[in-house]
């Protein structure tokens, strides 16, 4: 199988643009030179003889492959391509978003290491940090990811073993500083994890502010369109092979090459998609603003957000998702949710379709009370994902509804 040269995804001088890059980079063709990337369907590869079979299972060249579950000439492109994408060495494609932020946090964890984690979180990524690894017998120490000050204290120089936090958290959209934040880990000896779907790929910018590993659920906004689940881990070559593939390819977390056939077709439209459904949520938002029966509109590009200074310098836009919090409580918000005529409602994000979620009782509903309140999670907010449908149509569904409620 001939492999195109690909430039140095490290280097920002080597690297074609990212629009170029999500439909170019990272391509292998078979000798048939299909134009479309193929589906290698197979769960394992033949050897000539016994002495490749042999070498090969001591160490597998770049286009050599033993067993899907170990790595598939199709999720290889996937791989290849997002590291293109994120300006990072390597990259591990899983079997989805929650496989990639466990698979990293259980590969480089063993029992007495320290993790220091922003609070605000999904609610699997909180039972993850707060359930599975300290069954293990690691440390957590949850702290508010927008405090300097909280992060300070709570890293243990030389024996914190990482940090991790949602760049901007799910789903009260909290801003974390990354570059402050990486520079109090990287001096006390800590890598630095970040959880980056709300930011996504097109805007994304952590690597160069100081991320050490960058996740995501590539059920978002690299699919787009609500196919299937994926995720995927991307960092440095030595931490990618070294430390998350051996966990990985043994336990069984990889992604299928079905699905990563899918998901290389949703990277070649990611960045119109994103940027499409940025303009109308920041529309959205602006529209919003000062309505009646809105105690918040939550927004990374909104003035009025807690930490708009730290988005405008750490994203070229304010993404797809915003929130807004009915004055009217649960009753209010369910009102909202049921007059929608264009919104469905689900639980994805980064879709085509434009969805509509009520976290206190869906994706955050385990959470206790008093956490909910902490993060902002009150029973009027609603998280609305922004899709491809009319600008237009949208702000007037959303009015509509806010009337009904």
């Amino acid at each position: 199988m001939a492999r195109d040269d690909t430039p140095d995804p490290t280097n920002a001088a080597d690297r074609p643009q990212r629009r170029t890059t999500a439909v170019h980079g990272g391509i292998r063709r078979s000798q048939y030179g299909e134009v479309s990337e193929a589906i290698f369907l197979t769960q394992g590869f033949v050897y000539p003889d016994a002495e490749a079979a042999e070498a090969r299972f001591q160490k597998a060249g770049p286009d050599e492959f033993i067993y899907a579950r170990y790595g598939n000439p199709t999720v290889r492109m996937f791989e290849d391509r997002m590291a293109a994408l994120e300006g990072t060495e390597d990259a591990f494609a899983a079997a989805s978003g929650m496989a990639a932020v466990s698979g990293t946090l259980l590969a480089m964890c063993r029992a007495g290491d320290h993790i220091v984690s922003a609070r605000a979180l999904f609610g699997s990524c909180l039972y993850v940090l707060d359930e599975v690894l300290t069954r293990y017998g690691v440390e957590v120490t949850f702290v508010d990811g927008t405090d300097l000050a909280q992060w300070q204290a709570a890293v243990r120089p030389w024996r914190t073993k990482a940090v991790f936090f949602e760049t901007i958290s799910n789903p009260a959209l909290e801003v974390v500083d990354i570059a402050a934040v990486a520079r109090i880990a990287h001096a006390a000896g800590a890598m630095v994890l970040v959880d980056n779907v709300f930011a996504t790929p097109t805007f994304s910018r952590a690597v160069d502010l100081g991320a050490d590993a960058v996740i995501y659920s590539t059920t978002k906004h690299v699919d787009g369109q609500g196919r299937a689940l994926g995720g995927i881990i991307l960092g440095t070559r030595d931490f990618i092979r070294k430390t998350v593939e051996p966990y990985m390819k043994h336990t069984g977390g990889t992604m299928s090459p079905f699905t990563a056939w899918l998901m290389l077709n949703g990277l070649a439209t990611m960045d119109l998609r994103v940027r499409a459904q940025t303009a109308t949520a920041t529309r959205l938002a602006e529209a919003l603003v000062g309505h009646a029966k809105l105690a918040r509109v939550i927004y990374p590009w909104l003035p009025s957000h807690p930490q708009h200074a730290t988005a405008r310098a750490q994203m070229e836009a304010g993404g797809t998702v915003l929130s807004i919090d009915l004055t009217g409580g649960k009753d209010a918000a369910f009102r909202f949710l049921n007059a929608l005529r264009v919104f469905t409602i689900s639980n994805n994000l980064g879709d085509a379709k434009s969805i509509v979620t009520h976290p206190a009782t869906t994706t955050h509903q385990r959470l206790p009370d008093d956490q909910k309140t902490h993060l902002g999670i009150t029973p009027g907010l609603v998280r609305l994902s922004v899709g491809l449908e009319d600008d237009g149509d949208l702000i007037a569904d959303v009015m509509q509804a806010l009337a009904a409620a």
